[in-house]
């Protein structure tokens, strides 16, 4: 008489998977964070304009965002979650690196630099809903809200490292330079997540609410890919945290505010966004935290805080500036920690890489809009930029309120 299979012992605890996986974030996040506190500068050494680089790190982000809802599927369709993780970074620890070859290329580099940018957030798409849907599993062991905290705040030492790192070797020689050097935490990061990847091949092991369940109906891909299927409140939930995703101006603009009106030199600009990764670690652990004792309502805080980076973070007082970037921080660390793990609690399990591609995809339509617009009324009229993120706000605070209330229901 055979006997059912027994999966086998995972070789990690549930808090060190969650752990491992802050470590190649750490990593990972040294890289492109180190390279996107420099994208404003970049982009204007190499000739762009105000609205050129709104458009590409609003693409950018849009592009991470939007291509989830391709990559969520795939990974719940063919459950190669760790084939797509380890494509995504890949991406990402060798297109940074390569930007070193940029002004070597004439009337090209500003090109070959936006293909890059736009490469590397590619490779955010491919790995986050499969990554975050990994993590998932075994933060379902310990408390979501505590652990998405802490590998947001492991990810963000590598966030507030990576641009240090860069200020360094931009102060000592130049833009490029800083960001060949980025190579090696990038291949640090791939070897910690392959190590990861043979000790725990399976994650779910860790979390009880990914029994077995029944089959799902079969749906052609265009409808996994818009979520068909999935809750009511979780596409109010997606729309609501959406519109602070769009109204949240990137920090390429902010940068690139910082340059051309000469408030701090080029190689001070990593320094100014590593504090605002300080800044999102403590963000993360305190809010996830919160999160986990008193529920979803701690989420009211990120439109307040959108709503009013813009008229500091793009002031004319430096001081004024470090105060905005202190508050973007904090809301950017929400919206990339606490938010997602909510976003586990409203979706089956079996779904959750699809919901999080869904979620991105929201996100990205808003972003790319949001990040366009910036640098459009950037250009033009700084007052109209903070009335129309104000306005985005009140209407995200509305929906969300509303949203959480039918929840509570």
């Amino acid at each position: 008489m055979s006997s059912a299979p027994v999966a086998a012992a995972p070789r990690l605890s549930a808090w060190q998977v969650v752990w491992w996986f802050g470590f190649v974030s750490l990593a990972a996040d040294m890289v492109y964070e180190g390279a996107r506190s420099m994208y404003g500068p970049i982009l204007a050494a190499l000739g762009a304009s105000g609205l050129v680089v709104g458009l590409v790190t609003g693409a950018g982000e849009a592009m991470a965002l939007v291509l989830r809802l391709l990559f969520g599927p795939v990974a719940d369709r063919t459950g190669r979650y760790w084939s797509l993780t380890i494509i995504g970074y890949g991406l990402t620890a060798v297109c940074v690196p390569l930007l070193w070859f940029a002004p070597r290329l004439g009337t090209a580099g500003l090109a070959f630099a936006i293909v890059l940018i736009l490469l590397e957030r590619l490779g955010k798409a491919v790995r986050s809903p499969s990554k975050s849907a990994l993590l998932a599993h075994a933060a379902g062991a310990v408390g979501r809200g505590r652990g998405f905290g802490v590998h947001k705040a492991l990810d963000q030492v590598g966030a507030f490292s990576g641009p240090l790192v860069v200020a360094a070797v931009v102060a000592g020689a130049s833009i490029w330079a800083g960001m060949a050097v980025l190579a090696v935490p990038g291949a640090i990061a791939m070897v910690l997540l392959v190590v990861l990847c043979r000790r725990v091949p399976d994650p779910s092991v860790y979390d009880p609410s990914a029994s077995p369940a029944a089959p799902e109906p079969s749906r052609r891909w265009f409808a996994e890919a818009v979520g068909v299927g999935l809750p009511p409140v979780f596409f109010r939930y997606a729309l609501a945290c959406s519109l602070t995703t769009g109204a949240l101006v990137t920090f390429g603009i902010i940068g690139y505010h910082l340059t051309v009106d000469g408030l701090v030199p080029v190689a001070a600009v990593p320094l100014v966004y590593a504090g605002a990764m300080a800044v999102e670690a403590v963000a993360a652990l305190v809010v996830g935290s919160v999160y986990d004792r008193t529920g979803a309502k701690v989420l009211f805080v990120v439109p307040v805080l959108v709503a009013i980076v813009p008229a500091l973070a793009l002031g004319g007082s430096f001081a004024l500036v470090l105060v905005g970037v202190a508050v973007w921080g904090f809301a950017h660390g929400v919206q990339d920690s606490t938010i997602k793990a909510a976003v586990a609690d409203l979706v089956p399990a079996q779904r959750r890489a699809t919901a999080y591609g869904v979620f991105a995809g929201i996100q990205g339509a808003l972003a790319i809009a949001g990040g366009a617009g910036a640098g459009w009324l950037y250009d033009r009229s700084l007052p109209a930029l903070v009335i129309a993120v104000a306005l985005s706000q009140l209407v995200a605070l509305a929906l969300l309120a509303t949203t959480l209330r039918q929840v509570r229901r």
